[in-house]
């Protein structure tokens, strides 16, 4: 087997390719507001109650129609998950890790297909689509082979007399709630590890982005996954998804949104309940309130560029994104004049057109944000954006910098998953450091200095999971940059490294005397 490497981006650039992408989008939207069952052990479930998903570039387009599940079906896609793990609990790593394989081709062949429907569904410009596609496949491959290795013989202290051996063996049923921020790229990963460990599961896609899980879901069936080993549930969280959270046969929940929802779920699920066994595993990527530090030594013109790219890189719905940049005072002016002008040239528009940056999720976000947009109002000095741009249908906010904020403003503090940037000045490299460590969160961060002891104590003091210098804060990739982060931030998992797959497996020790 080849060594893994990570899928490569398609250059847009070329017009061949643009053409290709375009193409794509024409057959995808042809396809615009079927309806979509729910799959529950292999078979097609509707109900009464719908979610319908909009089109935010264009809030009168439906892409799909969608179920929307309760208790009932919640607890039929349970039991179907414990009767598949039964038989595939004992089917070899090799034969699981293939699944995962022939999956990453069939992604690979549909790829242009499954960028239009994500383009379409949560307004991602093409790139920002195909990075997660290809995120996609790089999970699927990344641990298959992460499968195969914790499948091999595990190295154990010999003892006289005895011969000894540790094995990892799967857990149970999980429940996995991916978010619509990255619904290809998170959904795949995060389904397809705990099903690689030799796991079933109850997959609840979030309700912005459905069709993104049925996609995967019609993959899996379409490769022969067996029934029940993966169960496709939309539904409402309050009810389908707590009832599932709380079920004493739900072994472990991976999850990744907002710190809210992540801390209700812990709640939940530490509580222990009639019929229950065991202590649930929580997995859990909850966000983040990420800074750059800008300090007076390094390439202005970089940091400008860095900080735009990651500030506003999906419209700032990145838990990874940069919403605050600290810069040292002796050169705040020229930062700040630079950032002006970096940020009122991008490109912003309806994505299907490949526009740098598109709308905001839904209407909920859409109202979420501009309520951020009027504290920051109030707490700063609104350097350009502070609006929604007028004239279009979708959900659609202007790039926003604040300057002058302090610390412990609320838009220096609070997540507002949007595109709005805090700008925040520092007296000098050890007051940006205390800044940039105030929150309660630590997911990312980056520095851009070229003090190389400067550096040395960022990776020592810097308190994020992922730390990027001298480049910007997001785009991580499988792999290469393990990805999770500290505090309020979650459970620092570790998506895509050689850790992950340990949360979704149990290790067993035989010893049995000679």
């Amino acid at each position: 087997m080849k060594e893994f490497t990570n899928e490569v981006f398609l250059n847009f650039a070329d017009p061949s390719i643009a053409k290709k992408q375009r193409k794509a989008l024409e057959a995808v939207r042809a396809q615009f507001g079927k309806e979509y069952p729910n799959y529950i052990h292999g078979k097609a479930i509707y109900t009464d109650a719908k979610t319908v998903s909009i089109n935010p570039s264009e809030n009168s387009e439906v892409i799909g129609t969608f179920q929307k599940s309760g208790k009932d079906d919640a607890e039929k896609a349970m039991q179907a998950a414990l009767k598949a793990f039964e038989t595939w609990r004992f089917v070899p790593a090799k034969e699981r890790a293939a699944f995962l394989f022939k999956a990453a081709n069939v992604i690979r062949k549909r790829r242009l297909e499954i960028n239009a429907w994500m383009i379409s569904e949560v307004g991602k410009n093409y790139l920002e689509a195909d990075a997660d596609t290809c995120e996609a496949i790089d999970f699927l491959e990344f641990y298959g082979r992460e499968a195969l290795r914790y499948a091999g013989k595990q190295p154990i202290t010999p003892v006289k007399g005895e011969k000894n051996k540790m094995v990892y063996i799967p857990l149970g049923v999980g429940v996995v709630i991916p978010p619509w921020n990255f619904p290809f790229a998170i959904l795949v990963g995060t389904a397809s590890a705990a099903i690689a460990a030799g796991n079933t599961v109850v997959l609840k896609p979030s309700s912005d982005s459905p069709m993104m899980g049925w996609l995967f879901v019609d993959i899996m069936r379409s490769i022969g996954l067996p029934k029940g080993v993966l169960n496709f549930l939309v539904a409402s969280g309050a009810e389908a998804g707590d009832y599932l959270v709380s079920h004493p046969k739900t072994r472990f929940i991976s999850f990744t949104g907002s710190m809210e929802v992540g801390l209700h779920i812990n709640e939940l699920a530490a509580k222990t309940v009639p019929g229950q066994i065991w202590i649930k595993r929580i997995v859990a990527e909850m966000g983040g309130k990420d800074s750059m530090i800008i300090d007076e030594d390094c390439n202005i013109d970089d940091a400008v560029k860095g900080t735009v790219q990651a500030a506003f890189g999906f419209q700032g719905q990145k838990c990874s994104a940069c919403s605050r940049v600290i810069v040292h005072q002796n050169i705040y002016k020229e930062f700040v004049a630079k950032l002006k002008v970096a940020v009122s040239a991008v490109s912003q528009g309806n994505p299907m057109e490949d526009h740098a940056m598109g709308p905001v999720v839904s209407k909920k976000a859409e109202q979420s944000i501009l309520k951020y947009i009027e504290i920051g109002k109030k707490e700063g000095k609104l350097l350009c954006g502070g609006e929604k741009v007028e004239g279009m249908n979708g959900y659609y906010i202007k790039p926003t910098v604040f300057t002058d904020i302090k610390p412990n403003a609320k838009i220096s503090q609070e997540e507002i998953f949007g595109p709005v940037l805090a700008v925040i000045k520092a007296k000098n490299f050890d007051n940006a450091m205390s800044i940039a460590n105030n929150t309660i969160y630590g997911l990312t961060g980056a520095v851009f200095t070229n003090d190389s002891k400067k550096l040395d104590r960022a990776e020592a003091e810097f308190h994020c999971g992922n730390l990027y210098l001298n480049r910007k804060c997001t785009g991580a990739l499988v792999g290469a940059h393990p990805f999770g982060g500290f505090n309020m931030s979650g459970t620092d998992s570790k998506a895509g490294g050689r850790d992950y797959m340990l949360l979704f497996m149990q290790a067993k020790t035989i010893s049995k005397k000679k």
